[in-house]
């Protein structure tokens, strides 16, 4: 019997991230910095949230470009605190902005993309998950990806922020092995 992860539902947009975003391998290095940005805003809250202001999420920071954000001051965290179609929390916000320094000189030395997925060989991990019980919150992996990250000077990216970072981008393929999605990520 094959059905999506339970985890994804019941609206439509869970649905949808579900079934054409979740675990596919990302190379892009900006795409990178965006997904990781957004699941470091959704830290204590629902996937769900951030999913329904994802498009205010990339007004609001320009597309997520780490060049144009890295050169953000007071006056853009303060019109960021007061723009209603993102998660309006002060530290995050400046996480993003430090954040989008620290992705520059990872990207300038030996790219974003390339430094996280060398973590994994540049190609995902495949656990062959049976169930949604099986998945962990953490790994020693995405404790060792964070305390890295956190020398590198990002911020709100503790392992499991990062382990959902790494489902969501396709470094490990947890979607479980009765998903429809299991089978064709496999290949990665």
């Amino acid at each position: 019997m094959c059905e999506r992860c339970g985890w994804a539902g019941p609206e439509q947009i869970y649905f949808e991230y579900h079934d054409t975003e979740w675990g596919v391998p990302e190379y892009d290095s900006r795409a990178l910095y965006e997904k990781l940005i957004l699941d470091g805003f959704q830290a204590g809250l629902s996937w769900i949230t951030i999913l329904k202001k994802r498009e205010g999420f990339r007004a609001a920071f320009q597309g997520f470009d780490p060049y144009v954000i890295a050169t953000w001051t007071e006056a853009d965290v303060t019109r960021l605190l007061s723009d209603s179609g993102i998660v309006r929390h002060r530290g995050k916000i400046e996480a993003a902005i430090s954040n989008a320094k620290a992705w520059i000189k990872i990207e300038e030395t030996q790219g974003f993309s390339n430094f996280l997925w060398s973590y994994v060989d540049h190609k995902p991990l495949q656990p062959n998950r049976a169930t949604l019980r099986d998945v962990p919150a953490q790994t020693e992996l995405s404790v060792t990806i964070s305390k890295d990250l956190k020398k590198a000077g990002f911020k709100f990216c503790g392992p499991t922020i990062v382990y959902a970072f790494m489902q969501a981008v396709g470094m490990v393929n947890d979607h479980v092995v009765t998903c429809p999605r299991h089978a064709p990520l496999t290949s990665g």
